[in-house]
């Protein structure tokens, strides 16, 4: 694997590989490996430290101003609102039922595809 300048991320000296890791996918990134039960339907998700919503429900938590920081102070459930056909998956959009931010992501292999069909028809919001 290669950083954004070229040079392999398994060579560098000074360093570990998750510090590596978020200079390839961005400075805003943080990658947090966290389990947790879903406060929706109460699923319980093994995190992996990319996971950013419960793959049974869809729903997701409002906690991030940047991927994995955890300093939004809103903590309000996220809502799948919507879904669209991307690229080589889908993206899930959502709307936070406390404060209104939308926000939207790439699906899981682990999501319930049923619950991604369910949102396809539904109209997507800009965010």
């Amino acid at each position: 694997m290669k950083d954004k300048l070229g040079e392999d991320i398994f060579s560098k000296e000074e360093g570990s590989f998750i510090e590596t890791e978020r200079e390839v996918m961005g400075r805003k990134f943080e990658r947090k490996i966290e389990d947790f039960s879903c406060e929706n339907c109460g699923t319980f998700v093994n995190g992996d430290g990319y996971t950013d919503h419960c793959p049974s429900c869809l729903y997701s938590k409002h906690v991030d101003i940047n991927p994995g920081d955890r300093d939004c102070e809103c903590k309000g459930l996220m809502e799948p609102i919507a879904a669209e056909v991307r690229d080589n998956g889908y993206k899930i959009h959502y709307r936070c039922l406390d404060c209104g931010y939308t926000h939207r992501v790439k699906s899981s292999p682990e999501d319930n595809f049923e619950a991604i069909l369910a949102l396809i028809d539904k109209p997507v919001v800009n965010t």
